[in-house]
């Protein structure tokens, strides 16, 4: 998952982008990057680190332009490498720039297409590959500057060749911004804008409502499955449907977990969507595990605390913060190998003991993906003296990899894999286990919005929404994202400036 924000302006563009690419920190803590177009000319500044690391007021001084797109990332396939840090750039036919997040399931297919066009790929980034998709189909259409009738034609050819999730931004020299969701809307991008002192309009794109708040914009849309928007260096805006049958699907998982609560993202307050999480659950417990003696609820922080605000509520019983955590770890969600998440887990969460000893506690997370960090958190909850430690998830059970731009593991590697409720319930350690179930999850961002007929919820059913998802292509996700994989390309990343030398 990464996050991606665009803007086209009548001013200095570079701290507003700064500004958003902090709070859509949250999407990616591996690299970032912001490129701006000053008077035919990319400036460009990326790194691995977190935003404020990467940018130095020195790289902010060089970022001149009223026109930029910016970028954090955290890898899919596991690949922490600076020559992979966003936005990625090419000459041909025009200067372009481009920053993605999501991931193209038919990458490999596309890499071979990239050949036989002679459009060289640098990197083994699915982005690099897109990009110069982009910029073939744009050569095909456009002998000089586009036309905003020539970008939407590239897109669509864009669109039929790519599949997967995807939110792309990207920058042309002499014509602006261009910006285009996938057919399904899997993967988010909101439309913001806001008029300057003279007056005049301005525009902005970003992949959550929040980063639109942080700079000043308001937010006018979303953009729409299948659908690109462009805006030229005059800050007009022009849009059109670029796909063949384009349906709302969008990723059920950035409500559960990815998504900030303060964002707004087809039509859905992620705050509101957990709040009726947490109903759901609540009545969930009151209906179906009734005989459930439960002293205090305390929510695994921070994303379950608004579901578990509302549990309590409803259930009648204690709300406490029984962990402090450490805000200066990253997600462990997203961290490249079993040890590290097991030593982040415990740097990460410190329970509070009078919260927990002589008590029943049920503890409240948004989800259990691998069951590395629910198992040590139940442990450290019966180390504080807890009585009895019951744990409800606010997601399904997630049994399947997702494949659209989110790094979870292989489906090995998933706790729930192959396993009935029981069994993951002993695995953690657990005196109970409660699942929300499908239904309630999908009912619980959908009553805000009821336009969202269906939901992209591969990682529950094993029922992914575009071609190609098949045995053959698990097995290679298998040998990109396990595990041993990552800590592979981990030691050669570590290694990659080494000379070695026969003597």
């Amino acid at each position: 998952m990464c996050g991606v924000v665009g803007i086209v302006s009548h001013s200095p563009v570079n701290l507003s982008l700064y500004d958003a690419l902090t709070v859509l920190q949250h999407r990616g803590q591996d690299a970032a990057g912001i490129v701006t177009l000053d008077e035919g000319n990319f400036r460009q500044r990326k790194a691995n680190g977190l935003v404020s690391d990467v940018f130095q007021q020195k790289h902010m001084r060089r970022l001149r332009g009223n026109i930029g797109i910016g970028h954090v990332r955290y890898p899919t396939a596991g690949s922490s490498s600076a020559a992979e840090a966003q936005p990625f750039y090419v000459n041909s036919p025009f200067g372009i720039a481009l920053a993605h997040n999501g991931n193209l399931t038919n990458a490999r297919a596309l890499k071979v297409k990239c050949d036989e066009v002679h459009r060289h790929v640098n990197t083994t980034s699915d982005s690099e590959i897109l990009l110069n998709i982009f910029a073939w189909q744009l050569s095909k259409v456009a002998k000089d500057i586009p036309t905003p009738d020539e970008v939407f034609e590239a897109v669509s050819g864009v669109n039929e060749l790519i599949s997967g999730g995807y939110a792309v931004l990207s920058l042309i020299i002499g014509a602006g911004l261009v910006a285009f969701r996938d057919p399904f809307g899997i993967r988010p991008l909101v439309l913001g804008s806001r008029v300057d002192e003279d007056g005049k309009i301005e525009y902005m794109v970003a992949s959550e409502s929040v980063a639109l708040d942080v700079a000043g914009f308001k937010l006018e849309r979303d953009i729409a499955p299948g659908e690109a928007i462009f805006i030229d260096e005059a800050c007009n805006l022009h849009s059109k449907i670029c796909a063949k049958n384009a349906k709302l699907q969008p990723c059920i998982f950035e409500y559960v977990y990815f998504a900030r609560p303060d964002s707004v993202m087809n039509g859905v307050s992620v705050y509101a969507s957990r709040v009726r999480m947490g109903t759901k659950l609540a009545e969930q417990i009151k209906r179906d595990y009734a005989d459930l003696d439960i002293d205090v609820i305390i929510p695994i922080p921070e994303t379950s605390c608004d579901i578990a605000v509302q549990m309590a509520r409803i259930l009648g019983k204690p709300y406490r913060q029984g962990f402090v955590k450490n805000r200066y770890i990253g997600r462990t969600f997203i961290m490249p190998g079993q040890k590290q998440r097991k030593k982040s887990v415990r740097n990460k969460l410190n329970p509070i003991p009078a919260e927990f000893a002589g008590k029943k506690v049920l503890l409240v997370d948004d989800s259990i993906v691998r069951g590395t960090t629910s198992e040590q958190i139940v442990d450290m909850a019966h180390e504080a003296g807890a009585k009895a430690v019951y744990f409800a998830s606010a997601a399904p059970e997630i049994r399947y990899p997702n494949v659209y731009g989110i790094d979870m593991p292989t489906a090995k590697e998933l706790i729930a894999y192959g396993r009935t409720k029981e069994e993951i319930c002993k695995k953690i350690h657990a005196d109970e286990l409660i699942y929300q179930s499908l239904k309630d999850l999908e009912d619980a961002v959908r009553e805000e919005n009821p336009e969202l007929k269906e939901f992209e919820t591969s990682v529950f059913t094993g029922k992914y929404i575009t071609p190609g998802i098949d045995k053959e292509y698990f097995d290679y996700l298998d040998k990109q994202r396990s595990d041993d994989a990552k800590a592979d390309k981990a030691w050669n990343e570590a290694n990659e400036d080494l000379e070695i030398y026969n003597i």
